[in-house]
């Protein structure tokens, strides 16, 4: 059966609106719940972007059944791969074993606040695998000393690990990073509904085998409202830019870039490609791309931080009795 999960959309609302927001997903049934981590919003309309990692600690001891990730971390530019090895032991052990280290090579947006630039994709593909190996490596409560082509790490240890460990999730797509990363993962991070990337990772040797232990975790924005009209005026106001595609996304810089680059993209368009509205049916039919694709995990993004509480309310338990009735 199909794992469905809640968003907490860093970009669109503020940290204490998003611990109240897990609490109520826990209560609404959601059996995961994920986090961006973002330093800038897409679009100036979201207007937010706390630390995930702060937010997630208190979400952590806000509720006590769903599982935890970040969707996703970039362990490489604003963050050192060591300092993330060190955060996310402290979440995991304050999550009592029920987090999952999200990682991927990141976006422009967020990473060049630190002032070093943007690599090119093989270069932040060759940096994530140093990081990856760093973060393995601190994990086992070592003293780790490290030299690489991007990172150092010098007499390093992670003092507080968890017992179970943490699992990691690797962003990928394509079939040359499928590829490289597969073996270095535990579960697949896709956002499009492809069967190609779970036939893909399961066939690379060495990679955990999804549907086996290994999950590959989906995600899909939807604007569930009463009002449809209303849906897609706040799917075209909050998320037009999704339809850039990750290789546009991956490299604009500022949320003003993001304006400018979907300044022509209309409503209408946004709500061909975004589920909007009250139909329960018709989000059903378009998250069930995922499953028939072979993801074992979806997570639903509620667009918006306006409706949040009345989609929790109001829409996400028979939603979710719905998904899971259509995917059993």
């Amino acid at each position: 059966m199909t794992n469905f999960g809640y968003t907490l959309m860093t970009e669109q609302s503020g940290p204490r609106d998003l611990v109240r927001y897990a609490v109520a997903a826990e209560q609404a049934g959601f059996d995961f719940e994920v986090s961006s981590d973002h330093y800038s919003p897409w679009l100036t309309e979201q207007g937010h972007a706390p630390y995930a990692w702060t937010v997630l600690g208190a979400v952590a001891q806000a509720t006590s059944r769903v599982g935890l990730m970040t969707y996703v971390t970039c362990p490489t530019m604003r963050y050192h791969p060591a300092v993330v090895a060190q955060k996310s032991a402290t979440l995991q052990i304050l999550a009592e074993g029920r987090f999952t280290l999200g990682l991927g090579s990141g976006e422009n947006l967020n990473e060049h606040v630190v002032g070093e630039g943007w690599p090119a994709i093989q270069d932040r593909q060759e940096m994530l695998r140093e990081a990856i190996d760093i973060i393995r490596s601190l994990h086992t409560g070592e003293l780790v000393d490290y030299r690489g082509e991007y990172f150092q790490v010098d007499s390093a240890r992670v003092w507080d690990v968890p017992d179970q460990g943490v699992d990691l999730g690797l962003a990928v797509a394509g079939e040359r990073a499928i590829a490289a990363f597969a073996p270095l993962g535990d579960h697949l991070i896709g956002v499009e509904p492809e069967s190609s990337l779970v036939d893909g990772w399961n066939a690379v040797d060495g990679a955990p085998r999804i549907g086996d232990g290994a999950r590959a975790i989906g995600q899909i924005p939807i604007c569930w409202d009463p009002d449809e009209d209303t849906a897609v005026k706040r799917a075209h106001e909050q998320f037009r830019w999704f339809g850039g595609g990750w290789q546009v996304n991956a490299d604009l810089p500022t949320p003003a870039g993001f304006s400018g680059a979907t300044q022509f993209v209309r409503p209408e368009d946004v709500a061909g490609s975004i589920p909007c509205g009250p139909d329960l049916d018709m989000i059903v039919e378009s998250v069930s791309a995922y499953w028939k694709a072979g993801f074992t995990d979806v997570a639903i993004v509620q667009v918006g931080d306006d409706g949040q509480d009345r989609f929790l309310d109001e829409a996400a338990r028979p939603l979710l009795e719905k998904l899971r009735a259509a995917s059993s």
